[in-house]
């Protein structure tokens, strides 16, 4: 299937490693023209060889934390003095916090400000140009509401969920969608913390998971590729979980 995605112009925020990184070389495979964002600058560096050496436009590599007060208005022109335009965002980054009751107020802040504030401000940035160009894709990763405990992420990312459906109530008849994508166990740096060995990853995926193993950073890449192109028209408002079956509850 032909997504029709080519010489769309795509940022990925927290591309440094993990989801982020694959979601950006699918986008590239795909024809997008992709800008990445995340601190470590020299991981970002690796994501644009290895995207450029596959045969395709080297990426536009921005050094940024998301969380700062100028951060939103510093990817808008980074991206529009290389784009022109911004018809794809995917609000990746992020970081799981355990939170158990009487943790600092200081987490709660800075969690939500990463998970949460930093979503909503740089999407404001960038909806208003999709609207006046009748197409966007906002598409953002969040988590699970069957947490295994309280975690300071979890509470943010259903603030995202919640925002992203008001978000295509009012905007999907300008042709902007926004929708949300929970990942289940995906190989990632912040999962090998937790799972540091093969055995700690299959036994957590024989009790919790269907499928039997955890998935990889581009089973979420091709997700966000479908619904970031004009053939996902319909799609919008929706949250869409990639996890090999480990959700439990249909509703």
């Amino acid at each position: 299937m032909d997504l029709q995605l080519k010489d769309r112009v795509a940022l990925v925020t927290g591309a440094s490693v993990g989801i982020g990184e694959g979601t950006a070389k699918v986008l590239a495979s795909e024809g997008c023209r992709v800008a990445i964002t995340a601190r470590r600058e020299e991981l970002l560096d690796g994501v644009a060889d290895e995207i450029e050496a596959a045969g395709h436009p080297r990426p536009l590599v921005i050094k940024q934390d998301i969380t700062t007060d100028d951060a939103a208005a510093n990817l808008r022109k980074a991206v529009d003095d290389a784009y022109g335009r911004l018809d794809i965002l995917v609000n990746n980054a992020g970081f799981a916090v355990p939170a158990p009751v009487g943790t600092e107020e200081r987490v709660w802040i800075d969690t939500m400000n990463l998970n949460w504030g930093a979503v909503r401000r740089v999407s404001d940035q960038f909806v208003p140009g999709m609207i006046e160009r009748k197409y966007g894709r906002v598409i953002n990763i969040t988590g699970t509401m069957e947490p295994f405990g309280i975690n300071a992420a979890t509470c943010a990312k259903a603030a995202v969920q919640a925002w992203s459906k008001g978000l295509s109530r009012e905007h999907s008849k300008d042709g902007v969608t926004s929708n949300c994508i929970v990942p289940g166990r995906i190989h990632s740096e912040q999962n090998e913390r937790g799972y540091p060995t093969v055995e700690d990853e299959l036994a957590f995926a024989a009790q919790h998971i269907p499928a039997g193993e955890f998935g990889d950073p581009e089973d979420i890449g091709n997700l966000v590729a479908f619904v970031a192109s004009p053939k996902a028209r319909m799609i919008s408002g929706s949250v869409m979980y990639v996890d090999g079956g480990m959700k439990r509850f249909s509703h």
